[in-house]
């Protein structure tokens, strides 16, 4: 099989399709020419989330139409998570709480006879109208202990960054929550909903299906309103900047988790309040930093680790905000936002066994090999970095395109000296040309 195109490569081409010199499309970006030239030419990684997101735009695009999606036909799991990235949209479309009623409609799909759940149930509408006031449902929803059992399920399979086998549960689950909001359980199932959505927007951003990602946090939000939830709003909300950060769109995420810290205000004592408030602090200074806003973006940092150091480390609604998730989200926006030495230090102090999560892991590791890449004299310990990233979370880092150009950058820069064997079999692993 081909080994698939760089970034460097989707950029000349889009470039050259717009008929643009290097010049003039550097020039849009706000980066240099020397700059835009050597990543064309593969000799600069793109592997800077924030960078890349100005480039697209200079080109009229999305950062994954350059970023592309990584998918090694090695890897079974992760091409099975990708072909059900398809399922989960459907089951999200049809997961609408503001469709109207179709009477005996429904999808005559047959659904994945996994993790437990009954057939799916037909279509209903939207599930803020009292149940009596709607139809009856052709096929019962699964009981609500069932659909909880299930929901951990997928919760626990999106932690250890198991993308296929959540996408494998999803759609049955989504439809499964969605039909039981319109029995006795309603205001239980609201709460899931919320929940599953929320997930399924997470493994869609991680597969690089950004668009997808945002219809899951759509309904997210759709269901934390439909359940009267100050908590839930705010949740759903970060899915949503989550989403729009993925698409590149970081003044929209900025303004987004923005307006749902002010949301929050007067509800941080009751239950998941404080957790849910300090990780959209942290998505704020992230988008901050992709905005070109430094300053904002640490202010926004240093108020969400003085929130921590009250908290201390939690795992509420699997957010796990603390003291060590606040350095972890430290290293990526310094990594990605040009100071890869801070990151490297910050990253030097921080423990990531603290937190219990792969998916929290990984981004540990996976960052920290990406701002150790951008340090000369480094190479060996980001290849190291990144093969623990890999044995964490194999689906996830296979599945990146940002690990995928560093490692294509560090094989580049040294194709014996710096990483021999163990470097050659990671490329492998990642369909890079060895």
């Amino acid at each position: 099989m081909t080994p698939p195109s760089s970034i460097g490569d989707r950029i000349r081409a889009r470039r050259l399709l717009r008929g643009w010199s290097i010049r003039y499309a550097a020039s849009r970006a706000g980066v240099s020419h020397a700059s835009w030239s050597r990543i064309e030419r593969g000799l600069q990684a793109a592997d800077n989330r924030f960078m890349l997101a100005d480039l697209a735009a200079a080109l009229d695009c999305s950062p994954t139409d350059l970023a592309g999606t990584a998918v090694p036909a090695a890897d079974r799991e992760a091409v099975a998570a990708h072909a059900r990235v398809s399922a989960v949209r459907q089951a999200l479309v049809e997961a609408d709480l503001n469709e109207p009623l179709e009477q005996g409609g429904g999808s005559n799909r047959q659904p994945e006879q996994h993790g437990g759940l009954s057939e799916p149930p037909e279509r209903h509408g939207d599930l803020r109208e009292p149940p009596e006031q709607r139809g009856g449902l052709n096929r019962p929803p699964g009981r609500p202990a069932e659909l909880g059992r299930a929901l951990a399920l997928v919760d626990q399979l999106r932690r250890a960054c198991d993308y296929a086998g959540a996408a494998r549960l999803l759609p049955d689950l989504l439809r499964g929550l969605h039909a039981a909001g319109a029995g006795p359980e309603r205001a239980a199932a609201l709460r899931q909903l919320c929940d599953a959505t929320f997930i399924a927007s997470s493994v869609l951003r991680n597969l690089g299906c950004p668009a997808e990602a945002w219809l899951g946090a759509e309904r997210c939000r759709d269901a934390a309103h439909a359940a009267q939830d100050p908590i839930l709003r705010g949740y759903a909300e970060y899915a949503r900047a989550c989403a729009a950060a993925a698409c590149g769109s970081y003044e929209r995420a900025y303004a987004i988790a923005e307006r749902a810290v002010n949301g929050l205000c007067g509800h941080t004592g009751k239950p998941g309040g404080t957790a849910v408030l300090g990780t959209l602090q942290l998505m704020c200074a992230q988008s901050a930093r992709g905005s070109r806003r430094p300053g904002d973006s640490r202010a926004w940092l240093d108020e969400a680790a003085a929130l921590a150091r009250g908290t201390g480390e939690t795992a509420t609604m699997g957010l796990y905000f603390g003291p060590t998730n606040v350095a972890i989200w430290r290293i990526g926006i310094e990594a990605d936002g040009g100071e890869p030495g801070r990151a490297v230090a910050i990253a030097r102090g921080t423990d990531p066994a603290v937190i219990a999560a792969g998916f929290r892991q990984v981004f540990y590791y996976a960052d920290t090999a990406r701002a150790l890449a951008r340090v000369r004299g480094r190479d060996r310990e980001a290849i190291r970095y990144l093969l623990i990233a890999e044995r964490i979370a194999p689906q996830h880092l296979h599945t990146s395109a940002m690990a995928q150009e560093t490692t294509r950058a560090l094989l580049e820069r040294s194709r014996r000296a710096a990483g021999g064997s163990e470097l050659r079999g990671l490329c492998t692993r990642m369909q890079i040309a060895v």
